[in-house]
C-alpha cells in the first residue's frame, strides 16, 4: 500500500496540472473550467491508485484473480461522458468545445499518470497541453484568417423562392459556397452561407448587389 504522504503527494499534484490546464480554459468562460479540470484530473488520480493498489490485500488469494488495470481504463471511455457535455453545436452548424473536451481526456490522462507515480511524463504533458492551448492559438488564429471562411447570414421575407435565391448566389463570380444552412422563423428565413474567405471590397460588392431583392430584409457576416 502507498502511505499517505505518497497519496496526498499524488492528489496534490494532480489538483495543481488541472489548475493549470483549467486556467487556460476559464480565461474563455468555458463552463468546463478551473474547478472541472482540476476535480477531473484528482479523481483520475485517486481512480489510479485505487485501481493498482486498492485490491492489493486480496491479490494472491486462492481463486481470486483481478487485473488491476481494468480500473483505471474505465476512466479512459468515461470522461467521454463529461467531455461530451462541453461540444455545443450553435444554429449556423458551427460545432464548439471540441478542444475543451480533448482538454478534459488529457487531463484526465494526466490524473492517471500522476496516480501511477509518473510525475515527469504527467508534468510534461502538462506543459505541451498549455503550449498547444495557449502558445499555438495565436498561430491556429494567423492561419484561420488566411484559409478560413466567412458565414453570410441572409434573412428573407417566408415568401421568396429558395430555388431562386439559391441560383441567384451560385451566378455570383468569385463567391464560392462551402455550405449553407436554412432556419425557418415565424416570419422569415435565415439562410446561412459559408463561404470561402474574400476581400472585403469584393464581398461588399456582392452584398449589396443581393439587397436589391425585395425579398431580402437584412444582411451580415461573420469573418
Amino acid at each position: 500500500m502507498l502511505s499517505w504522504s505518497v497519496i496526498v503527494t499524488r492528489l496534490s499534484l494532480a489538483a495543481l496540472f488541472g489548475l493549470l490546464i483549467g486556467l487556460e480554459r476559464g480565461r474563455k468562460n468555458w463552463a468546463a473550467g478551473l474547478r472541472t479540470h482540476m476535480m477531473v484530473c484528482v479523481g483520475s488520480s485517486l481512480i489510479m491508485m485505487v485501481s493498482a493498489f486498492g485490491f492489493s490485500d486480496i491479490l494472491g488469494s486462492e481463486n481470486i484473480g483481478l487485473d488491476p488495470s481494468r480500473v483505471a481504463a474505465q476512466v479512459v471511455s468515461g470522461i467521454g461522458f463529461i467531455g461530451a457535455g462541453a461540444i455545443l453545436l450553435s444554429k449556423q452548424g458551427t460545432v464548439r468545445g471540441l478542444t475543451t473536451a480533448a482538454g478534459l481526456w488529457t487531463v484526465a490522462a494526466i490524473g492517471l499518470a500522476t496516480g501511477g507515480g509518473l510525475y515527469f511524463a504527467a508534468g510534461a504533458t502538462t506543459v505541451i497541453a498549455l503550449i498547444i492551448l495557449w502558445a499555438l492559438e495565436p498561430l491556429e488564429q494567423l492561419y484561420l484568417k488566411k484559409l478560413g471562411h466567412i458565414t453570410l447570414t441572409i434573412t428573407t421575407n417566408a415568401e421568396i423562392n429558395n430555388m431562386d435565391l439559391l441560383k441567384n448566389l451560385l451566378q455570383k463570380e468569385g463567391l464560392k459556397i462551402q455550405s449553407l444552412t436554412i432556419e425557418k422563423n415565424k416570419d422569415c428565413f435565415d439562410y446561412h452561407v459559408k463561404i470561402d474567405r474574400m476581400k472585403v471590397e469584393v464581398l461588399e460588392t456582392i452584398v449589396d448587389e443581393i439587397k436589391k431583392d425585395d425579398n431580402i430584409k437584412d444582411i451580415s457576416w461573420t469573418l
